[in-house]
């Protein structure tokens, strides 16, 4: 071999050693005082990624809020109240009362009739087994 090939060998080999040491010193583990004030900052600038499923830290939310103030809803609320336009919470709303109380369109014989007549062409479901799209035909 020459002495040229040699000694470019040897530099090169010295300078992956040396490369390795130095990027084995810059990534030394940081101290739990150095952990917690880097989350601290995180914090403050809004990049954590928070609990559950995230896949990447959300856009810090900062002026996004309520345009009134809680007062103001509070009154909003009572003049509602007061006016009787206050709808009311949950499932007692006016619509699904009507449609509990409205009466059925078909007879109950017809009802038997049309499930007997889906039992016969095999178009029932059995009980836990999905929906009515999942029938085959």
């Amino acid at each position: 071999m020459s002495s040229k090939l040699v000694v470019a060998a040897a530099a090169a080999l010295l300078t992956s050693f040396l490369s390795q040491a130095v990027l084995a010193q810059a990534s030394a583990p940081l101290s739990r005082a150095d952990v917690k004030a880097e989350t601290k900052a995180a914090e403050k600038a809004g990049k954590l990624t928070p609990a559950g499923e995230a896949a990447a830290p959300t856009v810090n939310s900062t002026g996004i809020g309520p345009t009134k103030t809680r007062a103001q809803r509070k009154a909003e609320t009572l003049a509602a109240r007061k006016a009787g336009t206050l709808q009311p919470a949950g499932s007692t709303q006016k619509a699904d009362v009507a449609i509990q109380k409205a009466p059925p369109t078909t007879t109950r014989a017809e009802r038997k009739a049309a499930t007997a007549a889906a039992r016969k062409n095999g178009e029932l479901v059995p009980a836990g087994e999905g929906s009515p799209t999942d029938v085959k035909k």
